[in-house]
């Protein structure tokens, strides 16, 4: 495996730039994951790291090697699509080798190499068969196959989860993680789904409008945001904001005509703020925020309440068991002390004191 290592990586169409000053390194076998909202430009990264989009200025290096030049075939590098792109006259023993054939690999090789990847991911069963007799997880779990078996330095994954139902999702993303240990691979991997960032990455690297946001391991980009984009895009339910004043002193915000102690550092100018804080991180009570019950969500053990402050902007607070709240109830949202995020008026955070 490898190393990838991207410095000052800028892509544009005409005059449009889509991807602006990128710098990033990803560790030997590390399993780095792209998030952000559609037309961010994490498939448009990838496919840069792949060969497959031409850089406009930068550098790409695998394993020590400037790339950014190369073709895709030069680069050494293994890509998995979000469609399966198997071919369909092919029985799935045929789909893993022929990539090694069209190279001219050795039949003795190739038989040991498709014999490995079909253990790992426990194909033994199927190896006649063709795709239209798979299901779209097995077929997914061929086109791993068919990438495990070139033995690369890198593997790519474009949104490879997307086409599969929930149940399907869940299961093959734990074949990838456990995918992961087994090889120790250096894996890039881009998604638009929380779940699949936050369960497989070492590091997350969040992306918005071309631009890296932050990048981290994932509870601490969930637990500290550099930025309001991020505090909102990370985490599922979102981050409560709400709009607050934040004291002469630094010592409290208010909000709603409530103050709640925070502890920001002496360099944080007083005024207008923004207030975030996670829907496990409030609750209910008989002081805190006035809001009006919107609809409570029942979800079995876990529910939410979703909460309209008086300036409308709504706040999810989740709850343990059945709350009996009826629509349009007075209430009270108490943010819990410790969990409180201030971001000032760039929409960067405010450090704590």
């Amino acid at each position: 495996m490898a190393e990838v290592t991207i410095e000052k990586l800028h892509k544009s169409y005409g005059t449009v730039e889509v991807l602006r000053d990128i710098n990033l390194t990803v560790s030997d076998g590390s399993f780095v994951v792209l998030v952000g909202p559609s037309g961010c430009g994490k498939s448009t990264l990838l496919r840069s790291v792949a060969g497959l989009e031409p850089i406009s200025s930068g550098h790409i290096t695998i394993g020590g090697r400037d790339v950014s030049a190369l073709a895709p075939a030069q680069r050494d590098i293994a890509m998995v699509f979000q469609s399966y792109a198997l071919y369909p006259h092919m029985n799935v023993e045929n789909n893993m080798a022929f990539g090694l054939k069209f190279a001219g690999t050795p039949k003795d090789e190739i038989a040991r190499r498709v014999g490995e990847a079909t253990r790992i991911l426990q194909l033994e069963p199927l190896l006649k068969r063709r795709p239209k007799e798979l299901s779209g997880g097995q077929r997914q779990r061929v086109a791993i196959g068919r990438a495990i078996v070139r033995q690369p330095k890198v593997f790519l994954f474009d949104e490879p989860l997307s086409n599969l139902d929930a149940a399907l999702r869940i299961n093959t993303r734990v074949e990838i993680a456990k995918l992961h240990k087994l090889l120790k691979a250096t894996i890039i991997y881009v998604t638009h789904d929380q779940v699949e960032a936050m369960t497989l990455a070492d590091k997350i690297v969040v992306m918005n409008q071309g631009r890296v946001e932050q990048v981290g391991k994932p509870l601490e980009l969930y637990y500290r945001p550099a930025n309001l984009f991020v505090a909102r895009f990370i985490g599922s339910p979102a981050m409560n904001t709400l709009t607050a004043e934040l004291s002469r002193d630094g010592r409290s915000v208010s909000v709603g005509g409530v103050g709640l102690p925070v502890t920001v550092g002496a360099a944080a100018a007083p005024g207008a703020v923004t207030l975030g804080f996670r829907p496990e991180h409030c609750s209910i009570g008989k002081a805190g925020v006035p809001a009006k019950v919107d609809i409570v969500e029942r979800l079995g053990e876990t529910g939410y309440v979703h909460c309209r402050a008086a300036d409308g902007t709504m706040i999810l607070v989740e709850v343990k068991g059945d709350p009996e709240l009826e629509q349009g109830a007075d209430v009270r949202v108490a943010p819990a002390a410790g969990h409180l995020h201030l971001f000032d008026g760039t929409g960067a955070r405010i450090p704590e004191a």
